[in-house]
């Protein structure tokens, strides 16, 4: 099992990066939208959709808003100039969504009551997945804006990864026992300090100034945290294990970008508003 999962995970980090650096802004969203729509798919399980019709046609939906948002934020317009302003709107609609998700995260599993139909769990879907498109999006076409998708996937690892180990060793204190019973404040913790240490070495090698980099990564790295919790707070209510099955040793693509769909709005929305970039 473990080889299998360490096999996939350097063919999907090809894949990945193959993708970022080779493929042109333009067309990044192409291969964004097509992670998305398998997401879709996977979402659509979790909102209890059994049939293929059903299933089908949410991917339908999302790809249709999904084209919809592009227009609207002038991605293949003649000029090639994105519509910042609504860019904006729309980043603030899907942070104050994440917001929530705490909210419903922290009172689960009575918060479920407002969101365990299926038709309020496609809902959520929509609130996750297109925003998450958007914000990688709109980071891929700042300068160095490939870069800048990196340190978004490096905060994820580095909150997962240091609250990892941090929570084995030192873990006692459950994070948020009736959704994911493993997750302990001290990994919480340990997974912050990671990023302030990531921090850190990016201001280094780049010469941006900490503060501004801090006050990015940090809510970064807390959002990533609630976005693992929500898939598992979803999966838990359908009584599933994996969102899909797509990826051997790892289970579905939401579980793969679970942390980035709640990262990539806060961290592109603090860019948008800051005007932040690489070495400033």
């Amino acid at each position: 099992m473990l080889k299998q999962r360490v096999i996939t995970a350097i063919i999907l980090t090809i894949v990945f990066l193959t993708a970022l650096f080779g493929l042109s802004p333009t067309y990044f969203p192409l291969f964004i939208g097509a992670v998305v729509l398998i997401g879709a798919w996977e979402w659509a399980n979790l909102s209890s959709c059994g049939a293929l019709w059903q299933r089908l046609a949410y991917v339908g939906f999302i790809g249709a808003l999904l084209l919809a948002v592009s227009w609207a934020i002038g991605l293949y317009s003649a000029q090639l100039e994105l519509k910042l302003l609504i860019i904006k709107s729309l980043l603030i609609v899907a942070c104050a969504w994440w917001a929530v998700a705490l909210l419903l995260v922290q009172g689960y599993p009575s918060s479920a009551i407002l969101w365990g139909h299926p038709l309020s769990r496609l809902l959520m879907g929509v609130l996750v997945l297109v925003p998450t498109w958007l914000a990688l999006v709109y980071v891929r076409f700042q300068p160095q804006g490939a870069w800048l998708v990196v340190m978004i996937a490096a905060i994820v690892a580095a909150a997962d990864t240091g609250g990892y180990f941090t929570g084995r060793k030192f873990g006692k204190h459950k994070l948020a026992p009736a959704v994911s019973p493993g997750k302990t404040l001290e990994g919480f913790a340990g997974g912050l300090v990671s990023n302030l240490i990531l921090g850190a070495v990016i201001a280094y090698l780049t010469g941006s100034n900490i503060a501004m980099l801090l006050a990015i990564i940090v809510p970064t790295s807390l959002f990533s945290v609630l976005g693992d919790l929500l898939e598992s707070m979803v999966k838990r209510h359908a009584g599933v294990k994996d969102s899909g099955v797509i990826l051997p040793g790892h289970g579905g693509i939401l579980d793969r970008v679970d942390s980035i769909t709640a990262a990539a709005p806060v961290f592109a929305l603090a860019v948008l508003a800051s005007g932040w970039a690489l070495g400033n």
